[in-house]
């Protein structure tokens, strides 16, 4: 088996080659045995509201009973959830799949058209929406299947008087609330309060049932929603914890939700991970608001914190971060993106612990492979494949390729979608008849098990006929001292093909592209040299953050 499975002989001591798939049927019995075992702990925190297991438990019971007897939706109805990280959230996910439902998680900074699709293709029933985003759902109601809306506002459950005050602000100070008016609609705390006094039906959950309807591929044209079974994630769920598990205290840790719970990675990682670990989610509701964030992280006693490569480095580059009491602090998972190894060293150097790196997709559940978090440094890979899952690079042909060969990394494994929602030919391009999920990535493996992104295939830079890839340029740079971020796309040039192009945040203001270039020379093969240096005061990011190359490439201009 290790020969054709090298990373088993390089896992973490305890941690086995398969997980226990027969242990839980659904993350609805995941849910309900850690409210049982946990039931006095906090679970989730958001602006210093903590709610229990057992709160958790009373709330999402009568969230679910509500949806059944008075929204009057059966087993496998879909409910949309556009919410920012609030203690909403995991009320509504959680009763949602109690009664047997499947979730459809909805990125709140959609716009109208994004939205109508998503709707649409999923074909909700209902949809859970903050104030702040309603009227954009307002313009789109009318041509969607959606029969209810609920409401909410980021103060509705943060009590007296506290909850009131911060709904004030953001309607009447902050003006963060659109005009909207949406006829039927009813507002979550009254779901709340008229589902307990309803019972929850005992709905049979089975493990290909689909909980989540996971969207995808937005920035590669129609997003496409990944149907992720309850199987699929309680095989992530219990990779991820066997994982993590000599790290994480049962009972005992602090998570730091930050990336968004429509996100994949917090959905899974932050949200159901550590929920079966009995752990506390403080929900960041806004980590664009950097100072705010670093303030939040001085009262919380984290213990670990998940995030994307601009996520942790813009923690490292505002003022107090570095201050803040790291004694708790066991360790960082960075994935969404590569992790620069610029900022991983300099994160080591600031808080004590590395920032150790995992890769895993939406199609996926989402996590492939992830580094041993006993690693004391950095080391340029997305680590080892998780227990129960086989990756292998493949070349063009579909032929596997040795160790040290670059081709695309190809998963196979418990955690790999049923598929995309609808759409069988989709789903035929990126599944092969072996059950191999094609990732669009580039990537080879060493010797010892452990992969290396090379990068997105679709991302790659052609320069006379030479590979040039992004993640290795941006690599580079990000060393710099005088660069915050940067991205490297390919624009077209008529001797070669395609050039480098590099776009900066900077970090000094007397920084110049000759000083990049120089830099450059020093470290990179002529060929993978900018040809082009542009400045800009900031890159356009997803909602996540993650650096959106395919913008900037359909903006390049060289020069």
């Amino acid at each position: 088996m290790s020969t054709d499975r090298p990373w088993l002989s390089s896992y973490p001591a305890g941690i086995g080659p398969e997980v226990d798939m027969d242990e839980f049927a659904s993350i609805v019995d995941i849910l309900e045995s850690s409210c049982e075992r946990f039931r006095d702990k906090d679970a989730f925190e958001n602006m210093g509201k903590s709610l229990s297991y057992d709160d958790i438990d009373r709330l999402s019971r009568a969230f679910g009973a509500w949806l059944i007897h008075e929204c009057k939706l059966k087993k496998g109805d879909r409910v949309a959830i556009m919410l920012p990280n609030v203690l909403q959230y995991p009320i509504a996910i959680f009763g949602a799949l109690r009664a047997g439902l499947t979730v459809v998680n909805t990125n709140p900074m959609y716009t109208a058209r994004e939205l109508k699709h998503q709707l649409n293709d999923s074909g909700a029933s209902a949809i859970v929406v903050l104030d702040n985003f309603a009227a954009t759902l307002q313009q789109v109601l009318a041509d969607t299947p959606v029969k209810q809306v609920i409401g909410t506002g980021v103060g509705d459950l943060l009590g007296f008087p506290k909850g009131p005050i911060v709904n004030f602000v953001l309607k009447y100070v902050k003006k963060a609330i659109p005009e909207f008016r949406i006829e039927g609609a009813v507002r979550f705390n009254d779901v709340l309060a008229r589902g307990a006094r309803l019972s929850l039906p005992q709905t049979d959950v089975q493990p290909e049932d689909i909980a989540f309807l996971q969207y995808t591929g937005g920035t590669t044209g129609v997003s496409k929603g990944a149907m992720l079974t309850h199987r699929n994630l309680v095989a992530n769920m219990q990779q991820s914890s066997q994982w993590i598990g000599k790290r994480a205290a049962i009972g005992e840790e602090h998570i730091i939700t930050a990336l968004p719970l429509y996100h994949i990675f917090a959905l899974t990682a932050n949200c159901l991970v550590f929920m079966k670990l009995g752990g506390v989610n403080h929900l960041i509701t806004n980590p664009r608001d950097m100072p705010g964030f670093v303030k939040d992280l001085g009262r919380i006693p984290f213990t670990c914190l998940t995030g994307v490569n601009t996520l942790f480095n813009g923690l490292l580059n505002t003022p107090g971060f570095a201050e803040l009491d790291f004694s708790r602090f066991k360790f960082a998972l960075g994935g969404g993106m590569a992790v620069q190894r610029a900022v991983a060293e300099r994160w080591k150097k600031v808080t004590g612990k590395p920032l150790s790196e995992a890769y895993g997709l939406t199609e996926t559940s989402p996590a492939v492979c992830m580094n041993p978090l006993d690693l004391p440094d950095y080391n340029g890979s997305i680590g080892l494949p998780v227990p129960g899952t086989e990756v292998c690079i493949k070349d063009e042909e579909g032929a596997k390729l040795p160790v040290g060969e670059v081709g695309e990394l190809c998963v196979r494994g418990p955690q790999v979608m049923k598929g995309y929602w609808q759409r069988p030919e989709e789903t035929a391009k990126v599944i092969d008849e072996d059950g191999w999920l094609h990732t669009g990535d580039m990537a080879k493996m060493d010797k010892k098990g452990y992969f290396f992104i090379v990068d997105r295939k679709k991302d790659m830079i052609l320069v006379s006929g030479f590979n040039v890839y992004p993640n290795e340029i941006e690599d580079v740079i990000a060393t710099h001292p005088g660069v915050l971020e940067v991205a490297a796309v390919g624009v077209a040039d008529e001797k070669s093909g395609e050039a480098v192009k590099v776009v900066i945040v900077k970090k000094d203001p007397s920084l110049t592209a000759e000083s990049v270039k120089a830099h450059c020379k020093e470290h990179l093969t002529g060929y993978k040299q900018p040809r082009y240096v542009e400045f800009r005061s900031e890159l356009p990011k997803s909602n996540v953050g993650k650096i959106l190359r395919r913008e900037l490439r359909d903006s390049a201009k060289p020069g």
